[in-house]
């Protein structure tokens, strides 16, 4: 669903949401604000645990080139995640390490660590459609946006919620709005639309290939889609996925970072 914000609107805005409108007259009690709140972070907990450990395959096609990068990923809650690329072999060691709302990339064919600065973060990572951004600002949905139940009921025969997040006034974001749908049986989330500040969409990802992985039904495949060039994509395939593998924050340090175990 698209949506037009005033074109007076000068704060910068986030999403990573779920959404639709039940009225337009109609306005969300704290109460249902809250209940929306609650149902993502169940959803959010579902597909993380504590934390986790997998291999995935991230499939980069665009206008011009195309690749595949074996890796594998660990993540602690949502503040701290560690991805190496196992293969091809030019690419292995590549790894990137997120703390908090910092990101460092390592480079091991000219052994060097790099932080990536404020003026990258709206860059590609590793090529693909994501940015070095949706790595920091999955942390800060909670802190960040206000949240919403804008639909309730059956799509295309599945009963689903769709949610919208709002940014609050004072967000650092940088989208307009996102939406986010969840089957209502299984928490299992189906897209995730995101929009810019005039409510044109810019990309969509869609989840797909529920399976389970460690005892919890899971998307294994999640698609990203540019709306701006819909030939191209960046798909991430999970092979398999551990949760609650005890890990703690010592694990996602610069030395294990350079580590090409």
């Amino acid at each position: 669903m698209r949506r037009t914000f005033p074109a007076a609107r000068t704060r910068r805005v986030l999403a990573s949401a779920v959404l639709l409108l039940v009225s337009a007259l109609w306005s969300p009690s704290p109460v249902q604000a809250q209940t929306a709140r609650e149902i993502l972070e169940q959803v959010d907990q579902l597909l993380r645990g504590e934390s986790s450990r997998g291999r995935v395959t991230m499939s980069i096609a665009t206008e011009h080139w195309a690749r595949d990068l074996e890796m594998e990923v660990w993540s602690l809650g949502t503040e701290h995640s560690l991805v190496r690329v196992r293969s091809p072999a030019r690419e292995a060691g590549t790894s990137t390490l997120k703390a908090g709302r910092e990101v460092w990339n390592y480079l091991p064919r000219v052994d060097r660590t790099i932080k990536v600065p404020p003026a990258m973060m709206m860059g590609s990572w590793m090529g693909s459609h994501f940015t070095n951004d949706d790595l920091v600002r999955e942390s800060s949905i909670v802190d960040d946006y206000d949240f919403e139940i804008a639909f309730e009921g059956a799509r295309d025969g599945v009963e689903v919620w769709e949610f919208e997040l709002i940014p609050k006034p004072d967000a650092p974001v940088v989208w307009g709005s996102v939406e986010y749908e969840v089957r209502k049986d299984d928490m299992m989330p189906t897209h995730v639309e995101y929009f810019d500040e005039s409510g044109e969409l810019v990309r969509t990802m869609v989840f797909s290939e529920y399976r389970r992985m460690d005892g919890r039904l899971v998307p294994a495949r999640m698609d990203v889609v540019p709306a701006d060039k819909p030939a191209e994509r960046t798909t991430l395939v999970y092979h398999d996925l551990e949760f609650d593998v005890g890990l703690d924050e010592s694990f996602f340090s610069l030395r294990n970072l350079r580590a090409r175990r």
